[in-house]
């Protein structure tokens, strides 16, 4: 009989070399998708955070600085022109790490759609990928949306100030693959949330260089400026908008440690998915 013989299921709907060549971006399209039901409310945290930074921090606060520190200001420029990078960093750090953490618990852990992924010609490398490249997209926009607002507020007086905007993306997705490989681990996230939020996010934003120079802290503190992602993509991001003082070596030193935890976060993630997913 014709329909016994001929080939009919998933093997003729799907193109399974099509899934095998571009399957990390069939996933990345999934998590946009999704991420776009809530595109508003992005829109509205990735302008309204720099705002009130800005509004706060940077005139408030840096009015007062500029005003007792003279012409010379801090690091040579306006607090608001040194503390712009920082912040610049800071949200795609935040962004990358959020759009990275919370897709991988929900797809292991809370929903556990990745197995459903997973009995399709998807492998757990694509998927990993897939992760990924959604948080790159949503990095990048929000990236792009600060950088905007800074420049309406007139924190960016050098010409090359649009330069800070790879070094902030470069950071946040070295961060987030990183902890998208911490977050695929995890068996139990109780205490997580915590850990992270109080632990580490927290003093890697007061503590690296974000609001004052590092060297102004303490010499036992500066330790944690020397292992932040925000430290070192705040330092480049400084030097390439406004000439802040880097020798040659540390901006080397700076590109090496993000580079390495991209690529160390990329391929742990992506062993981890695939050895989580085979269980």
């Amino acid at each position: 009989m014709t329909f016994l013989t001929s080939r009919q299921g998933s093997s003729k709907l799907v193109n399974t070399a099509q899934v095998q060549m571009r399957g990390a971006l069939y996933v990345a399209e999934a998590r946009i998708r999704a991420m776009l039901k809530w595109f508003w409310m992005i829109i509205a945290i990735a302008v309204a955070n720099p705002a009130l930074y800005l509004i706060s921090v940077g005139i408030g606060l840096g009015g007062l600085i500029d005003k007792n520190v003279g012409s010379a200001g801090i690091d040579g420029v306006k607090y608001l022109t040194f503390l712009a990078p920082a912040l610049l960093a800071q949200a795609a750090i935040q962004n990358a790490m959020d759009e990275t953490v919370f897709p991988t618990l929900e797809g292991f852990k809370w929903y556990k759609v990745f197995y459903s992924m997973n009995s399709t010609p998807l492998s757990g490398g694509q998927i990993s990928l897939g992760v990924f490249l959604a948080a790159l997209f949503r990095t990048v926009y929000t990236v792009l949306l600060y950088f905007l607002v800074m420049w309406l507020f007139g924190a960016l007086e050098s010409p090359k100030a649009w330069l800070a905007i790879p070094t902030a993306i470069f950071a946040g997705v070295s961060f987030g693959a990183l902890m998208q490989a911490v977050a695929a681990k995890l068996e139990n996230e109780n205490i997580f949330f915590t850990v992270l939020g109080r632990f580490i996010m927290m003093p890697l934003f007061l503590f690296s260089g974000t609001f004052f120079p590092l060297t102004s802290m303490p010499f036992f503190l500066q330790w944690i400026g020397w292992i932040s992602p925000l430290w070192h993509a705040t330092e480049l991001g400084r030097f390439l908008t406004y000439g802040h003082e880097v020798s040659a070596s540390m901006v080397l030193v700076h590109f090496s440690i993000l580079t390495v935890m991209l690529v160390v976060g990329l391929v742990l993630s992506a062993r981890i998915f695939t050895r989580r997913l085979a269980k």
